[in-house]
């Protein structure tokens, strides 16, 4: 089934040339089914990147799912023109009175940040409380996972001595969890953040779960009222190039940067990257839109508009 778009979006053409099936709005009109609603708040810098990376995850389904963007209205991004915002992001305030099957908030390059100190937090724990009345099923991606665990259960973030940056193990703790099939025992997981959550902490909290962790980068993903609400610490939407972008962009600007760890094959950024993350991402978000988005949700049909 085809993912709906907005028309003229970037994204289509280079989805189309890898023959990922996409129709705009008005084509999607003529049709007679009801779409999967979600809606994406997108914080991470480069727009366009981030968007591609989502949709070719959201596109791996049987499922019709049409994409709305929302954009902060407290918020300036300095990365993506203005145009692009204008075009294609509709601001929370007029969303607020819609509902969504599922949503997505991305990460931000924050994390180094105390909560409080980021100039759109109050508009951003405004949303935060705002999916738990209005969308089925929200997942927070790497600081966005740290911030909605902190707004919600005050779980605190630390900073690391090392950036975690690099392609990690990872093992479930409840293997029969819907969010884990077709997984593998073992699965991995691109890291790359400043900061993390502890596993002491979150365990403070029943209403918590732990669902999949690893010895190197710590807690991924945990889950609460039965997955209404889903902190993904990692990057599992990351294309294949994405850790070599930001660890050459570091070294051309002279920052601090140790090579990204269980990468590049043979150690060596010259032989590209050894992908083993891409099959396991895909799982991951088509059983989200499946198990916790399609099947559970509630909204009637003219509820979402």
């Amino acid at each position: 089934m085809p993912l709906i778009l907005p028309k003229n979006l970037p994204a289509i053409e280079v989805l189309k040339q890898e023959n990922i099936f996409v129709m705009d709005y008005d084509r999607a009109d003529m049709q007679r089914v009801r779409p999967l609603r979600i809606c994406v708040l997108n914080l991470m810098p480069i727009k366009e990147q981030t968007e591609n990376d989502l949709i070719r995850l959201l596109s791996n389904t049987s499922l019709q799912v049409e994409i709305i963007f929302m954009m902060l209205s407290t918020h300036v991004s300095k990365n993506t023109s203005t145009e692009h915002m204008e075009r294609f992001y509709t601001p929370f305030s007029e969303l607020r009175n819609r509902k969504f099957d599922g949503m997505i908030i991305t990460g931000a390059p924050v994390e180094q940040l105390d909560f409080e100190q980021v100039n759109y937090w109050q508009e951003l724990t405004e949303i935060f409380d705002w999916t738990r009345t209005n969308v089925q099923s929200t997942m927070f991606i790497c600081w966005a996972a740290q911030a909605g665990l902190y707004h919600f259960h005050k779980v605190p973030k630390y900073p690391l001595d090392h950036k975690m940056f690099g392609i990690f193990k990872h093992g479930k703790t409840d293997p029969k969890c819907p969010i884990f099939r077709g997984f593998d025992d073992e699965f991995y997981v691109p890291h790359s953040r400043h900061s993390e959550v502890r596993r002491e902490d979150i365990l403070k909290h029943p209403e918590l779960e732990i669902m999949a962790e690893s010895r190197e980068s710590g807690v991924y993903m945990v889950m609460e009222r039965d997955g209404r609400e889903i902190y993904v610490t990692g990057h599992s939407e990351y294309a294949p190039d994405t850790l070599d972008k930001e660890y050459k962009r570091d070294l051309a600007k002279g920052l601090p940067i140790d090579m990204p760890v269980n990468y590049y094959r043979d150690g060596n950024p010259n032989n590209g990257p050894l992908v083993r993350w891409r099959s396991v991402a895909n799982l991951l978000f088509t059983n989200w839109l499946n198990y916790y988005v399609y099947q559970a949700t509630p909204f009637d049909i003219n509820e979402i508009q």
